[in-house]
């Protein structure tokens, strides 16, 4: 344990209170760190809305910075400002660590600035962009940014990553030393007890009729497309059954023109989220892109049978018909089959639930705060050189 209070800067195009798996990652950090007795500051953009002297709760300092949209994902911003600046903002107040969470200019001038001032930096790999180009018909770009990742973490300290096997994907770009440090969930606010039949009801849904939810962005790329191919073939089966999906993106438009009669709930937060959670019974997960995937263990703790490849948080936290069910990322037949699979057994559902919400009980945030804390604060900045090619000692 780290016995004296430390000064940590976090640098993030994101930050609570938006809605994604890194603005909630930092909020959970942040808000464990600042229980720990640490000092908090935050680097990034103006968010829609705010006033330019806008401070983040629980944060001791917040530095907000003009910020452009983010092509194909314009809810969020990436920061502009120069490495200069950030010197100077330091030198004022230095960290004993710098946390940079994305790679885009912000985090590059954080990085080239804490490099001046020899501070320890350490990066977090929180989301593939590299697999996204080609979602977004720029697949021609994909190598150019792996290579450009390369080269921003290997300028780093260390890369934390939420999983072994994304770890191991780092390993095999070139990305050296990575370390990976999870996410934790939230059980006492997702839970089957917010089970909420009134909502159920405006689903139109009875007790034993089927509602199967999806929670996440409506982007391309979390391969929706698999989502409505399951649930149109289990509708067969089951013609009572319901699709929830909750979330917005550049594709709720359309898969509302398309399947008016899917239930869209839009953006939910809270307990509200938590209620939808809860309100559902199956929970289909078909995203080959994530670095984690918090829906993943919220969906666990709040016993729902889920659906997933075999990746991310699904290859961290799912057992094969033991809480839930997992298929190889390249079987899309096989996730199919497992959803209907469930659809026709409520008693592997009912199994596959409980034992769900069991495993989730163990996934604490207060000891992976701890874990990144011992990470962190035990760097320290010192430069090497093997085969022309920097790396970074951890002492």
């Amino acid at each position: 344990m780290i016995e004296r209070q430390r000064h940590i800067a976090i640098v993030t195009e994101t930050f609570p209170p938006e809605i994604n798996g890194v603005a909630h990652t930092l909020g959970k950090l942040c808000e464990g760190l600042r229980s720990r007795g640490h000092r908090l500051s935050v680097i990034r953009p103006h968010q829609k809305g705010e006033s330019k002297s806008a401070a983040s709760p629980g944060i001791d300092q917040t530095l907000t910075l003009f910020g452009l949209p983010l092509p194909g994902y314009p809810e969020l911003q990436f920061g502009l400002t120069r490495a200069g600046r950030l010197v100077r903002h330091w030198q004022k107040a230095r960290p004993d660590v710098v946390y940079v969470a994305t790679e885009g200019p912000l985090g590059l001038a954080a990085l080239n600035a804490a490099r001046r001032l020899q501070i320890p930096v350490c990066s977090g790999f929180h989301t593939n962009f590299h697999q996204y180009s080609q979602h977004y018909r720029a697949g021609w770009l994909k190598k150019a940014i792996e290579g450009y990742l390369r080269w921003f973490h290997n300028r780093t300290q260390l890369t934390l990553v939420p999983t072994r096997c994304m770890q191991s994907r780092l390993h095999r770009m070139g990305v050296a030393p990575v370390a990976v440090w999870s996410r934790g969930v939230d059980c006492e606010r997702f839970a089957p007890g917010r089970r909420d039949k009134a909502l159920r009801e405006s689903w139109h849904l009875g007790d034993r009729d089927l509602g199967v939810i999806y929670v996440g962005r409506l982007a391309a790329e979390k391969n929706l497309a698999l989502v409505v191919s399951t649930f149109e073939r289990l509708r067969h089966i089951h013609p009572r059954a319901k699709l929830i999906l909750v979330g917005d993106g550049p594709l709720h438009r359309r898969l509302q023109e398309r399947h008016p009669d899917y239930i869209f709930c839009g953006m939910q937060r809270g307990e509200a989220l938590a209620r939808h959670y809860a309100s559902a019974d199956l929970f289909l997960f078909p995203s080959k892109t994530e670095t984690f995937g918090n829906v993943v263990t919220e969906a666990m703790a709040s016993g729902l049978a889920l659906v997933a490849f075999d990746d991310a948080a699904a290859s961290e936290y799912l057992r094969h018909e033991e809480n839930g069910m997992k298929v190889p990322l390249d079987d899309a037949a096989g996730f199919v089959e497992a959803a209907l699979r469930l659809a026709d057994q409520p008693s592997l559902v009912s199994r596959l639930r409980s034992q769900a919400r069991l495993d989730a009980l163990d996934i604490h945030w207060p000891g992976l705060v701890e874990q990144f804390e011992n990470i962190v604060f035990n760097l320290r900045y010192r430069e090497k050189r093997h085969a022309g090619k920097q790396s970074v000692s951890l002492l």
